[in-house]
């Protein structure tokens, strides 16, 4: 119990408040990895939904980098929780140093089933979250549910590290649990003509047809890895996995690269909210 009790404690300190257009960048201290982030609101009517979390930490002496983003919908509340939340769920697990892909799949489910018995005080909103975390600099894991997306470049070339949880690409699993996917009304598949990811943390009138499972993928930290990308719908919707690489590449400051990110989707017209973190692993 004391060991957990130490971990909330120094978790809570790098717990920040909303992620409003805001920008920022940080290092390890035992390993020479950096991360800068940008996060800027989007265009439309509603106040900023995305979260995120970028820090290190020391935890029985092992150095952890912990970076999500959290795009929220119909509100804020879901992705402020879970800011605060997933991260010390995964991590208290204790199984987490010996198997830690069982630890991150048991925190979003049960995170998710928090979510949930807080509703209505969480409101009827939901997010998506895609989660990465950086062992001693040399192993990471990540997670995600909905469609926040994690990419890799080994030596300049892409490699997604997530998976896009679209309702056309989970029509089945929809369907078999009573719901539908349509496209009306727009141009854009939803569940239930609602809601545009197929997986997500709280949504409580859709959660029978939804899931909360993440997709969890590991990779080693070799000398080819030269960065990796986190960021929410409002970059991917108007930008490749390579563009955004090529983009992240041109420059070794990490939060200049978050920032050209930020930039080059408003100048390609994304209307979403728009939250990017970059982490270099080359110093």
């Amino acid at each position: 119990m004391d060991n957990l009790c130490c971990f909330n404690s120094v978790y809570s300190q790098f717990v920040g408040g909303r992620s409003q257009g805001s920008s920022g960048k940080g290092r390890g201290n035992q390993c020479p990895v950096r991360y800068g982030f940008s996060l800027v609101k989007g265009k439309a009517n509603h106040p900023m939904e995305d979260y995120h979390v970028a820090k290190f930490i020391t935890v029985h002496g092992h150095e952890l980098g912990l970076f999500a983003i959290y795009d929220g919908h119909l509100g804020d509340s879901v992705p402020a929780y879970l800011q605060k939340h997933l991260f010390p769920n995964i991590l208290n697990d204790e199984e987490f140093w010996s198997n830690p892909r069982s630890s991150i799949f048991k925190a979003y489910e049960t995170t998710d089933q928090a979510i949930l018995s807080h509703s209505p005080d969480l409101g009827r909103g939901g997010s998506t979250a895609v989660t990465a975390i950086l062992i001693n600099g040399q192993k990471l894991w990540v997670a995600n549910v909905g469609d926040s997306r994690a990419v890799l470049s080994r030596k300049g070339q892409e490699e997604q590290m997530s998976v896009d949880h679209e309702p056309n690409t989970e029509r089945g699993s929809i369907e078999d649990r009573g719901g539908f996917v349509s496209n009306m009304p727009g141009d854009v598949a939803r569940v239930n003509g609602q809601l545009a990811v197929s997986r997500a943390f709280g949504d409580k009138n859709l959660k029978t047809h939804l899931r909360s499972d993440p997709d969890i993928k590991n990779a080693d930290i070799d000398s080819d890895t030269e960065l990796l990308i986190l960021a929410s719908d409002g970059l991917w919707k108007v930008m490749t996995n390579q563009e955004a690489v090529d983009i992240a590449r041109r420059t070794k400051d990490p939060q200049r690269a978050a920032k050209q990110l930020a930039a080059e989707a408003l100048k390609r017209e994304s209307k979403d909210d728009i939250s990017i973190i970059v982490v270099c692993f080359k110093g």
